[in-house]
């Protein structure tokens, strides 16, 4: 399979800036809280922008927003970063884009803990052979024969 020169671009990216966020960026911004982590980058063919992909997970909604906030506003330096690390003739404006599928994931399972708290039907172990068995649904021997 051949892998185009865009996706290697956009999986370099993806490693390089969350150095950047993890390091370099948070000893330059001390506000940035939470864990940061970046989900996917989008490089333009033409290497003039990429889109990132940042996921922010904190306590609340409001050091969440500051520290998303903080990373938009530090572009400019995480792209003077990047050009240190990169070693390429451009380095792509950026653009930082929320994702917010970490916190989706944590209230699903949030969902599904409570489920199976009230519902025992959702509970482990549910629906095995053993628990048929014991309710009369074994076969009676008039089924098909293999």
């Amino acid at each position: 399979m051949k892998i185009s020169r865009t996706s290697r671009l956009d999986s370099e990216y993806r490693r390089a800036i969350s150095d950047i966020l993890n390091g370099s960026l948070k000893n330059h911004c001390p506000g940035l809280r939470g864990l940061i982590s970046v989900t996917n980058a989008s490089v333009a063919p033409d290497l003039k922008t990429a889109r990132v992909f940042v996921s922010v997970y904190a306590a609340d909604n409001a050091v969440r927003a500051e520290t998303f906030r903080l990373i938009r506003e530090n572009a400019g330096f995480i792209r003077h970063e990047l050009a240190q690390v990169m070693r390429m003739r451009t380095v792509p404006s950026l653009q930082f884009i929320e994702d917010n599928s970490m916190e989706y994931g944590a209230h699903m399972d949030a969902l599904f803990s409570k489920m199976h708290e009230k519902d025992p039907v959702f509970s482990h172990g549910a629906g095995s052979d053993a628990d048929n068995d014991a309710e009369g649904d074994a076969d009676d021997g008039e089924g098909t024969e293999r």
